[in-house]
């Protein structure tokens, strides 16, 4: 069965690259730099219904996400959060905090509007993020 992007996680974000297992897609809201994993697996729901095959590769890359937002973005904290109960395809938030933004100290969720990314910004933001996660 193919690979289906849950269509509010379309909605929600930009595509950046699809790594080995999962696709990291951008979040529409530049007020938090915010990149989401989603495992290119139908029918994943929670961490415990990932392949015992594709475990290693799903840490890896979250991991490997992690370190390059934190890098890019100069955070002073990472959250990273599997919740799915709004879209219920299994995705892993990975966004970079810090101590003056919008929701600190508290989560990001229902925290005022999003704001979009002004003109080519978030090109530029997602070129450089495919630069360092295709090597």
């Amino acid at each position: 069965m193919p690979f289906t992007l849950h269509e509010r996680l379309a909605a929600d974000t930009l595509p950046v690259v699809d790594l080995d297992l999962c696709r990291v897609l951008l979040m529409k809201d530049r007020r938090y730099p915010w990149l989401i994993l989603v495992p290119r697996r139908e029918g994943l729901r929670d961490f415990d219904e990932v392949r015992p095959e594709d475990k290693h590769a799903f840490y890896e890359e979250i991991e490997r996400v992690s370190e390059i937002l934190r890098e890019e973005a100069a955070a002073e904290k990472m959250n990273v959060a599997a919740l799915g109960n709004m879209v219920p395809q299994l995705h892993v938030h990975i966004i970079a905090r810090f101590a003056a933004d919008a929701a600190w100290p508290g989560p990001v969720w229902g925290v005022g509007e999003a704001e979009p990314y002004w003109a080519n910004e978030e090109g530029v933001l997602i070129k450089r993020l495919r630069e360092r996660l295709e090597k």
